[in-house]
């Protein structure tokens, strides 16, 4: 993708932009810092048994648009923390939804928030993270921990999460029977497409 100038704006087809794929996600960017000065712009591919974990950002605002499928979700500060976030309840009754196509979650900074495919099969949704940049090299440096394949160092997961600003609450899963305590780290290969 090129450099914007101020006359000139971006298209980005349909299938267009730079796609990470693992085992446990599919992320196209649509928009980066490279573009625009307030957030970027991806598509997620959620695959059954994929639980993001519920964390927080101390700094960054984001916004999820269910485009197919159905996700389970959360955007709230939970009374007391748990190991599986679809229990929790905020102080004013808030508890986790099923997401359906059309759905929008908006996540200001600290709030806790967590998506999950329960479902058989995939669902896809929009995701945009402001301000920009952060998110896209998040994903960049996670493919280069998971290119190798097998499982990963805790480590440097942790690192990198730290270095992004992600505060994990619960684990990050992925597994297509949807089996309590298995880790995302179990992604066997990642790959870069460009289109």
């Amino acid at each position: 993708m090129t450099q914007l100038t101020q006359a000139e704006g971006l298209i980005v087809p349909p299938g267009g932009g730079t796609t990470i794929l693992t085992d446990a996600q599919q992320v196209t960017f649509k928009v980066t810092g490279e573009h625009s000065r307030v957030s970027s712009s991806f598509e997620v591919v959620v695959p059954p048994g994929f639980d993001v974990g519920a964390h927080r950002h101390t700094h960054s605002e984001e916004l999820f648009y269910i485009l197919d499928g159905e996700l389970d979700v959360l955007a709230f500060e939970p009374r007391t923390l748990s190991e599986d976030w679809r229990h929790w309840e905020s102080a004013s009754g808030l508890k986790s939804v099923r997401a359906t196509p059309g759905t929008v979650i908006v996540v200001p900074p600290g709030c806790p928030h967590a998506f999950a495919n329960r479902g058989d099969g995939p669902a896809k949704m929009f995701f945009q993270s402001s301000p920009p940049s952060g998110h896209e090299r998040y994903f960049e440096e996670l493919l280069d921990i998971l290119k190798d394949g097998g499982t990963p160092d805790p480590a440097a997961i942790a690192d990198l999460r730290l270095r992004y600003d992600i505060e994990q609450l619960t684990p990050l899963r992925h597994d297509a029977q949807d089996r309590p305590g298995d880790d995302v780290g179990s992604a066997s290969s990642a790959t870069r497409m460009s289109h």
